[in-house]
């Protein structure tokens, strides 16, 4: 899976910090939920606009922050 299909860093949008591709949810909230023991069902139903294919994007992406090195959000 590519996570960038999913996420989105626009300055204009939520001060610049990682959201799902055309929603205001932030990866972090979405992180957040996982982390609390939430499944991919769950988090779909609490945000409608998050499909479970992003929720997925949204741990590959926190994978990639875990190995310490700089992202490009270019394409």
């Amino acid at each position: 899976m590519n996570w960038r299909d999913h996420i989105t860093v626009d300055p204009e949008i939520c001060h610049g910090r990682a959201c799902i591709t055309g929603t205001r949810v932030l990866v972090t909230t979405v992180l957040d939920n996982l982390a609390a023991g939430l499944d991919y069902q769950a988090i779909a139903e609490s945000y409608p606009s998050v499909t479970p294919d992003a929720v997925r994007a949204a741990m590959c992406y926190a994978a990639e922050l875990a190995k310490e090195r700089v992202l490009s959000f270019s394409g």
